[in-house]
């Protein structure tokens, strides 16, 4: 089965528009409020009864795909294509195997925390090696069957290697505007690597943002952004694959990263999509951390205002380093209608979150360790229970940022030394014989004792 048709709908006026009468920058003109993606079936238009008794059926339908030699179905996104109908044509997919990624448990940080059930859904699995991937494969497949050529993206590394990668499997040209000296070597190469015009532009993120959305009016070229909103149907399929691994039983608490805030977005769409079609009968508490130095839907959480003031983003994870988030509203409607909370974490507390992570044979970049991080805070202040099923989203590979790693293990990061000490293991530098290795080996075996 598949469906043909959707629509674009304003989240602010709710105003309907059809797909290819959307701005080039993705926003209502009237509003200034961003668009997401309705089909018949969308819980803003009601109608499901005809798909709820095909639950069962698409879950033997999934599961069935994933022994198939097609790419598209050994996607861990077009599989799912029932549930995004965004394509003409679904051969016009552009794939890399995306998706699929292991929902990993974490025995030693749930002991600690005193927790019976603790799991990371770690995206930093993707070909790119983020979740961005799973957002890229949907809304670069949009461009490319809409005829694009180029397309476009501000970045601080994750968006920028994801794009350059789908865009190059389509033969498309990608143009990255990025912060300079604001990002992980590792993620730039990327984008070098997948062939992107790489422009470093004298400005933070926001400042990239500003001037791209500029070029894009003005240019055939193709936004993706996380404003663009078929970004997001790809990146709520994560939604669909927890339920999954879970044999469809639905996690209590949900913990994401935030930086432009669109992630968080996706997934709640995505599991409330699932119980408006019968899929699953509740919907997990979603609870969004960002790094102190980048907190701005923090502290519209937490001013008695509500409003949202962007700050000037300053925080080593470079992921997030995100000072005046596009998709705020969108996360902060998620958060409050799932019964969940915005947390922030500092610098200490991230790089130790990384540490604990990585002690558990895993790892991950910075900006996914303020999930950890920010759980140690909810558990505190009872917004999440220690008999809950809690699952962290891990967004990033931790091969994203080795210099960050190398720096915590180096004790050249300025954290707390009492915390990160256990978990620091710095590069032993020996003479090359047998007795200075041994007693090397002797002291740290005693130690381990």
């Amino acid at each position: 089965m598949s469906f043909v048709s959707h629509q674009l709908r304003c989240i602010g006026s709710g105003e309907r528009i059809a797909p290819d009468a959307v701005s080039s920058d993705f926003r209502d003109p009237a509003t200034g409020e961003l668009y997401e993606v309705e089909y018949p079936w969308s819980e803003t238009r009601g109608d499901a009864a005809s798909l709820r008794p095909k639950a069962q059926a698409l879950r033997h339908l999934w599961a069935e795909r994933r022994d198939s030699t097609l790419p598209i179905d050994a996607s861990g996104v077009w599989r799912y294509r029932d549930l995004l109908p965004i394509l003409k044509d679904e051969n016009n997919a552009v794939t890399l195997r995306e998706g699929n990624t292991p929902l990993y448990d974490l025995p030693r940080t749930a002991k600690l925390l005193g927790l019976d059930f603790l799991l990371a859904k770690h995206q930093g699995m993707n070909p790119t090696g983020s979740f961005k991937d799973t957002g890229m494969t949907t809304a670069l497949s949009v461009a490319a069957e809409r005829g694009y050529k180029w397309v476009a993206c501000a970045s601080t590394g994750n968006t920028s290697a994801a794009m350059a990668a789908y865009a190059a499997r389509a033969g498309l040209r990608a143009i990255v505007f990025i912060p300079e000296g604001k990002i992980a070597w590792g993620k730039l190469s990327q984008s070098m690597d997948y062939g992107a015009l790489t422009v470093q532009l004298k400005t933070d993120f926001d400042g990239c943002v500003k001037l791209l959305t500029k070029i894009v009016r003005e240019n055939p070229i193709y936004l993706l952004n996380s404003v663009n909103p078929y970004r997001l149907e790809g990146q709520k399929t994560p939604a669909i694959e927890i339920c999954e691994q879970l044999d469809w039983q639905v996690p209590d608490h949900v913990i994401v990263p935030g930086g432009n805030l669109a992630n968080g977005s996706a997934l709640g769409k995505g599991f409330t999509e699932l119980k408006h079609l019968g899929f699953i009968d509740r919907v997990p508490k979603i609870s969004v951390i960002q790094a102190a130095g980048a907190n701005p839907l923090f502290q519209w959480f937490t001013n008695a205002e509500k409003q949202l003031h962007p700050v000037t983003a300053d925080t080593r994870a470079t992921a997030i380093r995100i000072g005046n988030p596009a998709s705020w509203r969108k996360a902060a409607r998620v958060i409050e209608a799932t019964g969940g909370w915005c947390e922030q974490a500092d610098e200490n507390e991230i790089a130790v979150a990384k540490a604990q992570i990585g002690a558990e044979g895993i790892g991950c970049e910075p900006a996914s360790a303020v999930t950890l991080a920010g759980l140690k805070k909810l558990l505190k202040s009872g917004h999440v229970q220690t008999g809950e099923r809690v699952v962290l989203l891990l967004t990033g590979h931790t091969l994203k940022d080795p210099e960050y790693t190398i720096d915590f293990h180096k004790d050249l990061l300025a954290t707390d030394v009492a915390e990160a000490a256990p978990y620091r293991r710095p590069p032993l530098i020996l003479d090359s014989n047998e007795s200075s290795v041994m007693r090397a080996l002797e002291a740290e075996m005693a130690g381990s004792v």
